[in-house]
């Protein structure tokens, strides 16, 4: 897995896989692509600085109840 920030964009992008993207599907500010057998292969969080805050606000109440 590799990931890029591109800080202009504020766009994060993570690469799960080597093949190639033949489509993509967008919720939201997240856009997965997916490969020919419907695997995701890349992710795109958009706003990503944002996104990132929003995922530790919700990971953190999980976490402090184990």
């Amino acid at each position: 897995m590799k990931y890029n920030y591109d800080k202009e964009t504020d766009t994060l992008m993570i690469v799960l896989s080597d093949k190639k993207p033949d489509f993509a599907e967008q919720e939201g500010d997240i856009i997965t692509h997916y490969n020919k057998d419907h695997k995701p292969v890349e992710i795109e969080i958009l706003n990503a600085s944002n996104a990132t805050i929003e995922i530790l606000k919700a990971m953190l109440p999980a976490r402090q109840n184990r």
